[in-house]
């Protein structure tokens, strides 16, 4: 383990600091398969659960887990899956006064198949007639976080958030899942660190010819650093100098469901303690990477504890 890490460790563990996560809540509806579809017909599934999901919220319990106070913000419709994905966060230590259901209002549910290897495809119904306002979060909060999260799914809150912690020297990253163009060109000015999965990226700067020149055109955009998540290949990042790397951790993935997700949480955890970028990618790779040994978006995430002993047994180097 690197030493520069140990006294961001030993902050997380005396001072938890606040995050912050805004965006989607969703309720998932798993099934266990042999191998994902690929055409019409019927497939016999192995096994069957359902449980809350969605990116900022996996998030926020990926922070609770790790020892932060994790507070999500959020919408959601005042139906059953609203009010179950609601009591779900607050079981896992999430502060959930940010998280209003709306009455007439439909939540965000979730299909997800997951193969044998541990790989999945997902249907996202996002919800409808949730009302676009972010007038009523409780921005003044954001003052005392360490670091604000937030995915692309309501912009409206995403940059209420982010502005209010630019305003308070606060940490910020984004989930950059896929989302549509202008929504990047209106978060990225505010964002520190914008995190985008490898579809995400794809989608914003198709133009470009690699992953290197997508991440400085998301830089040239606004975003102090850009990085781009590759499952098993690690994630890379930049902030205008040389294209950095951090190597996957490698485990046995039976479930990679949320693993992006997680990865974000821990990150802005890890920024939030004052750790530098690449301390905070290797802390985020390999709660990502031990998320992936358990079924489940959220089942697998670790603790403090067992993410310090992964580091310390490994030497998953940034390159």
């Amino acid at each position: 383990m690197t030493d520069t890490l140990d006294p961001v460790l030993d902050r997380l563990l005396l001072q938890p600091p606040m995050v912050i996560c805004v965006g989607l809540t969703a309720w998932d509806q798993t099934w266990e398969v042999a191998a994902l579809p690929s055409g019409r017909g019927k497939i016999r599934a192995t096994a069957y659960r359902d449980g809350g999901g969605g990116m900022a919220a996996n998030a926020s319990v990926a922070v609770a887990r790790l020892g932060g106070r994790a507070y999500f913000w959020g919408r959601a419709g005042a139906d059953h899956a609203g009010r179950a994905m609601q009591e779900a966060l607050s079981a896992c230590g999430v502060d959930v006064g940010g998280l209003r259901l709306f009455e007439g209002g439909h939540s965000s549910v979730s299909g997800v198949i997951v193969d044998a290897q541990g790989e999945r495809s997902i249907v996202n119904f996002r919800g409808a007639d949730l009302p676009d306002d972010a007038s009523w979060l409780p921005l003044a909060q954001v003052r005392e976080a360490g670091a604000v999260l937030a995915d692309p799914r309501w912009p409206a809150g995403a940059l209420a958030a982010f502005r209010a912690a630019r305003e308070a020297g606060v940490p910020t990253v984004l989930d950059g899942d896929v989302a549509d163009a202008e929504v990047f060109d209106a978060l990225l000015p505010w964002v520190d660190a914008a995190v985008f999965s490898e579809p995400g990226l794809a989608g914003y700067v198709p133009q470009a010819a690699d992953d290197e020149a997508r991440l400085r055109q998301a830089l040239a955009r606004g975003c102090r650093l850009a990085a781009v998540t590759r499952g098993e290949q690690g994630v890379v990042w930049t902030t205008g100098g040389t294209l950095q790397h951090q190597a996957a951790f490698p485990v046995d993935a039976v479930d990679t469901t949320g693993a992006g997700d997680v990865f974000h949480g821990a990150l802005a955890l890890a920024l939030a303690a004052g750790a530098s970028a690449a301390d905070a990618m290797r802390f985020s790779a390999a709660v990502a990477a031990w998320k992936c040994r358990e079924r489940g978006g959220r089942a697998g995430i670790p603790q403090l504890s067992t993410v310090r002993a992964v580091l310390t047994s490994s030497k998953g180097n940034t390159t």
